[in-house]
């Protein structure tokens, strides 16, 4: 066995590992909205006090559940809303989730692609097919309007011929009015004190958003499609 294959062990095992202690010791209770809430006046004291190391520990816990592709992303994207604000939630949401994505894909394409080929090949036609016909756009499109779901695609599209550079930046632009919706609707979610709070204007507007936003960018679509390709074709 040579040294890289012995580093690539090294790799798999340390994730394998991250993943069976997440698991075992159900950690995935911290990610969950009703320990969030519970939490919440505790982690905005932390916030207050500690602006930059809860900003960083949020970024490092916000990738590594996306790269290891753990349950918990869109509880955290919520929460941040609610402890960052729609500002810098959405600024810190943004690049974490893109470089978690990316990660994820690194490593379906470098240390996974057996088992991913295994267990998505019915799906990897379908994705090629796309990614021949329309390039990084067809990406855009599965970031708009997520037919298949997101850790699917981050390990998916690590088996296709697609440059990480150009995964990067496509998934972050595609994902970013989804975050803004979900930031949104985790800063609102962060006011409610009362069963009152419920039916506040606000968050009822933000659930009508999250509702919404598939169906405005199936519409923006054809549009989008359009400036996409005149743009790469000067």
């Amino acid at each position: 066995m040579t040294q890289g294959h012995i580093k690539k062990a090294l790799i798999v095992l340390a994730a394998l590992l991250v993943v069976g202690v997440f698991f075992y010791f159900d950690l995935d209770r911290f990610l969950t909205l009703e320990y969030i809430k519970e939490s919440q006046a505790r982690f905005q004291q932390l916030y207050t006090e500690h602006r930059l190391s809860v900003i960083a520990a949020y970024m490092f816990i916000y990738i590594l559940v996306t790269a290891l592709s753990l349950p918990g992303a869109v509880v955290m994207t919520l929460a941040g809303g609610g402890l960052l604000g729609l500002g810098v939630g959405t600024l810190v949401i943004s690049f974490a989730s893109t470089i978690g994505a990316t990660l994820a894909c690194l490593v379906a394409r470098t240390l996974l692609r057996d088992w991913v080929q295994g267990k998505f090949g019915d799906k990897l036609a379908t994705i090629n097919d796309g990614i021949a016909r329309e390039g990084g756009f067809y990406l855009f499109t599965l970031r708009l309007i997520p037919i298949f779901p997101f850790f699917m695609i981050n390990l998916v599209m690590g088996l296709t011929s697609i440059r990480l550079t150009t995964f990067f930046w496509v998934s972050q632009l595609g994902m970013l009015p989804g975050t803004i919706v979900y930031v949104n609707a985790g800063k609102e979610l962060a006011k409610i004190d009362s069963p009152a709070g419920i039916l506040s204007p606000e968050l009822l507007f933000s659930f009508v958003l999250l509702g919404l936003l598939p169906l405005t960018m199936k519409k923006l679509l054809p549009l989008l499609k359009k400036r996409f390709v005149e743009g790469t074709s000067r």
